[in-house]
């Protein structure tokens, strides 16, 4: 069995999209989308450079943009579809649940929600390296900070305010090797978020939804949901919420996957998996010459 997985915000690199808008139709397809967000997609996967595309009101519009783009190329069937944080959006059209065009103006309007609740307090996130997930998660609680992203392999990414992620700097959990700080505008994922939860629930009020066509899993908590509405519903919430990511893989496992791609730009996804489901057969689409490769596996591998 096949799952199809996308990416969240971090994944976006300079010029990742420059060699997929060499695709027929790509450059068209792309275009229309920027005119109805409002967004030069084009030029912040082309063109733009690392600070530029580490906006969150841009990143996220251009990873859901790339993950479609990318996904249409592979026209693949597969069995199951999932994505990491924003990939959430990628992942719903994917399966079904909104067209294109609905998920990157959700994608816009969840962007710009949480730029402007990140402008609110000064906060940030950090990646655990190693260390055991009970005493980590334990000693982020008493330092007030958010679980806020748990990928399983032992790596969480934890969020709160800029005071907090200097306290976990100095003062980190046993076991854990090092705190890195990243390079992201807010504390994503966590109570921090509630004002973006509101704007996307009422841009969620006026798509038109459908049940998915694939099982889709959720962030939430690892669990297949069947109806287009209560993927909605958790998209929403889930922008205040932890990511529960190791969950999913769980349930990858329990479902029988035998075979993952990512979407572009891929990689992150797919090292998670290869490090928490051995005999899982992995692939990112990172550019337009892993698509034979990919297709390969979907023909291994689909149909199982």
């Amino acid at each position: 069995m096949l799952v199809l997985v996308a990416p969240g915000q971090g994944a976006q690199t300079p010029g990742f999209l420059t060699p997929w808008l060499d695709l027929p139709g790509a450059t068209d397809r792309i275009a229309a989308w920027s005119d109805a967000i409002g967004l030069d997609l084009a030029h912040y996967g082309t063109q733009a450079d690392a600070d530029e595309i580490r906006d969150t009101a841009v990143a996220q519009p251009l990873l859901v943009a790339a993950g479609l783009l990318s996904a249409a190329a592979l026209d693949a069937s597969p069995g199951v579809v999932a994505g990491h944080s924003v990939g959430e959006i990628t992942a719903a059209a994917l399966a079904g649940v909104i067209g294109d065009e609905a998920a990157l103006r959700l994608v816009r309007t969840r962007g710009l929600g949480m730029a402007e609740a990140a402008a609110v307090t000064e906060t940030g996130m950090a990646a655990l390296l190693g260390g055991d997930h009970d005493v980590s998660v334990a000693h982020l609680e008493k330092l007030g900070l958010t679980p806020a992203n748990v990928n399983g392999g032992g790596q969480i990414v934890a969020a709160g305010t800029t005071a907090q992620i200097a306290a976990l700097v100095a003062d980190k959990p046993e076991g854990v090797r090092r705190v890195v700080p990243l390079q992201v505008a807010g504390a994503f994922h966590t109570h921090h978020m509630a004002p973006a939860v509101e704007k996307l629930r009422v841009a969620a009020a006026d798509l038109t939804v459908t049940d998915p066509a694939v099982t889709y899993v959720s962030n939430a908590d690892g669990r297949t949901v069947a109806t287009g509405t209560e993927i909605i519903a958790r998209l929403v919430g889930q922008v205040a919420n932890p990511v529960r990511w190791d969950l999913c893989m769980e349930t990858f496992q329990r479902l029988g996957v035998t075979a993952l791609i990512e979407v572009c730009p891929g990689g992150t996804l797919t090292g998670l998996a290869k490090r928490a489901l051995p005999g899982v057969k992995t692939l990112a689409l990172k550019t337009p010459d892993d698509l034979d490769a990919a297709r390969a596996l979907i023909l291994e591998h689909a149909g199982v």
